[in-house]
């Protein structure tokens, strides 16, 4: 389409910016100076074949915002003319996602998580003396080239409290740093810190041990080193996948019983054996790497880590499907995941490994924040530079995915699994933890325990049992978080629960993605629920009613319960509130709005009405 556009020229800068990303521009009708002589008025190039990169929109935007610190106004224009978006689409695209910005904005911004992980751990101190050196969040005093935002969960929690820092310019620079206002207030004008793996051994108190399978390289292991990590036993699953062919992969996954480690806990095997039996081509493989669950970071851990295994199971996974091309869309805070993972990527290419010659090939993507693209079409719809919203099913992404083809969407755990699954055999892998949870399970403990972090354990262990690895609660437990946000609260007389699948449907709780967060006796388990509600009403993505109108309506009934002035009485608002749960778990489109209720209706559950109202 022949675009036209009234707002400002972009300058070189911004022009250069877009360039960088997407190239020169091929075509006057693609963003190319205006040659009537040599194209007349047709477009030779463009149109059709700019719209076929409608998918680099994202990584155009990231390109801008890490320039400029916020979405310019020329810049944007250029990008429409570079993909020929219509500017109204890409503005809403922008729009969309937290880490955008389409407001001018200082060249450096700290996101201070607030969540729960991080608020039991002082987070709110943090932001209280922030406002006193820098100004209320978001505010930037006359030329100020700082300022500081709250932030729902960073994926640090192991670490909290957390922020994450990115100072646009030249030389962007993007890192997480500790949440105390000294050492924000250093990022926001310092160096970035060091990189090295003695924060990973922190995050990783298990380090070392035998027995480890899927964490035994984390903080131990170079993990930007091909050769380290083939010396560990790194690609021989690859191997014996080439010789078993991809009918034979695919049925040793099968036989493992793996299931997905992201939540959904749907058969892996299945997925890729539907894929597979697809005849239209190409076929898609996405590894959901935006893991955005408060209390989670296990992925993170793994990326950071162990980038060569996700990229192996990858590749495993591409091989078994016959998928031509991957891609492994980041969420857009794990900075320094991404990082390695484009490393690992970059290092297995060079090695034959992936490319051409290999028939697979894996592009990182970067996400730019929005919890609801953890949902795997929202996420496709992110990759294909759309809002990250969800898509009604069916059709299913095995059959109509990425670009319109056959996709498989697995998460990073899971695809860690299969290395080592097919390294050592199914059966192997399927007698360890229970007959209706097979394998290892990644533990994520955050809050009030001794040594908070990831932890690696055969399914069957008891939450006593995974507490006890962490130190067990620095104080009288109160409540423990399992599963995230969209989990369950459980109280201290379920530590003997088995994290199964099956142990934890026997609580009326679920495993989710491997989440534990623990608050002791001290917590204002109020406040708590009031952070989970506006979390949920923040990354509701609008779409449809029931989720948009519904996360609104649970803050305000929280919020009500809270200062004490009911509509009616408290029993009057406890069934409004039931209400609302059941509308959003049967009629929202996707998993958010159907689990947006579950911490407060299990807290309730558990513990009384009471812990709605702020009394014990």
């Amino acid at each position: 389409m022949d675009l036209r556009f009234t707002g400002p020229e972009p300058t070189a800068t911004e022009r250069a910016a877009v360039d960088a990303v997407l190239g020169p521009p091929v075509s006057s009708w693609a963003g190319g100076p205006r040659d009537l002589a040599a194209e007349g008025r047709t477009a030779l190039l463009g149109g059709h074949e700019a719209r076929a990169h409608r998918d680099r929109l994202l990584p155009a935007l990231h390109a801008i915002q890490d320039r400029f610190g916020w979405i310019t106004p020329g810049a944007l224009n250029y990008v429409c003319q570079r993909l020929t978006v219509p500017p109204a689409e890409a503005y809403g695209v922008a729009s969309f996602y937290h880490m955008f910005s389409t407001t001018r904005q200082p060249a450096a911004v700290a996101h201070v998580c607030d969540d729960v992980a991080c608020r039991i751990k002082g987070s709110e101190a943090t932001c209280a003396e922030l406002e006193k050196k820098l100004g209320p969040a978001g505010h930037a005093h006359g030329a100020s080239t700082q300022t500081w935002r709250r932030s729902p969960c960073l994926g640090q929690c192991e670490r909290g409290p957390a922020a994450l820092v990115v100072r646009a310019g030249e030389s962007p620079q993007l890192f997480t740093t500790p949440g105390t206002a000294e050492a924000v207030l250093a990022g926001l004008s310092g160096a970035a810190p060091v990189e090295d793996l003695k924060a990973l051994l922190r995050s990783v108190p298990q380090a070392g041990q035998d027995g480890l399978r899927l964490i035994r390289r984390i903080g131990l292991v170079d993990p930007g080193s091909l050769e380290a990590y083939r010396k560990t036993g790194g690609y021989a699953g690859l191997k014996r996948a080439q010789e078993l062919g991809p009918a034979g992969t695919i049925r040793e996954v099968t036989d493992s019983k793996l299931v997905g480690r992201g939540g959904a806990a749907f058969p892996t095997g299945r997925k890729w054996d539907a894929v597979a039996k697809e005849a239209a081509r190409p076929h898609y493989l996405v590894c959901n790497a935006d893991e955005s669950e408060p209390g989670t970071f296990k992925d993170r851990l793994l990326m950071e880590g162990d980038p060569f295994a996700v990229v192996e199971g990858m590749t495993i996974a591409g091989f078994a499907a016959g998928c031509e091309r991957g891609y492994i869309y980041i969420r857009g805070e794990y900075p320094l995941a991404a990082r390695r993972m484009q490393a690992a990527v970059d290092a297995a290419r060079a090695a034959g490994l992936l490319g051409e010659k290999a028939g697979f090939d894996i592009e990182v993507r970067r996400g730019a924040g929005a919890y609801i693209c953890g949902e795997e079409t929202a996420l496709i719809n992110s990759i294909e530079g759309k809002r990250g919203e969800p898509r009604n099913k069916p059709p299913f992404p095995v059959q109509v995915g990425l670009f319109g083809k056959p996709t498989v969407v697995n998460n990073v755990e899971t695809l860690a699994n299969v290395p080592l699954i097919l390294a050592g055999g199914a059966a192997a892998w399927a007698g360890l933890g229970t007959a209706g949870s097979a394998g290892v399970k990644l533990f994520c403990v955050s809050g009030h325990v001794a040594r908070p972090g990831l932890y690696e354990v055969p399914f069957g262990k008891t939450l006593r049992e995974v507490l006890a690895l962490a130190g067990g609660a620095t104080r009288g437990i109160r409540a423990i978080l399992v599963g995230g946000a969209a989990g369950t609260f459980i109280g201290p007389d379920k530590l003997d629960t088995p994290l199964t699948f099956e142990g934890t449907r026997a609580v009326n709780a679920s495993l989710g993605s491997g989440v534990i967060v623990v608050f002791d006796e001290t917590t204002d388990l109020t406040d708590i629920l009031a952070r989970i509600a506006q979390f949920f009403r923040d990354e509701s993505c609008g779409q449809c009613v029931p989720c948009r109108v519904g996360t609104v309506r649970q803050e305000e009934l929280l919020a009500r319960l809270r200062a004490k002035k009911p509509l009616g009485s408290t029993t009057d608002e406890l069934a409004l509130f039931s209400e609302i749960a059941q509308a959003m778990r049967d009629a929202s489109i996707c998993g958010l709005g159907q689990t947006a209720a579950s911490a407060v209706e299990s807290a309730a559950a558990a513990f009384g009405p009471t812990c709605l109202e702020g009394r014990r």
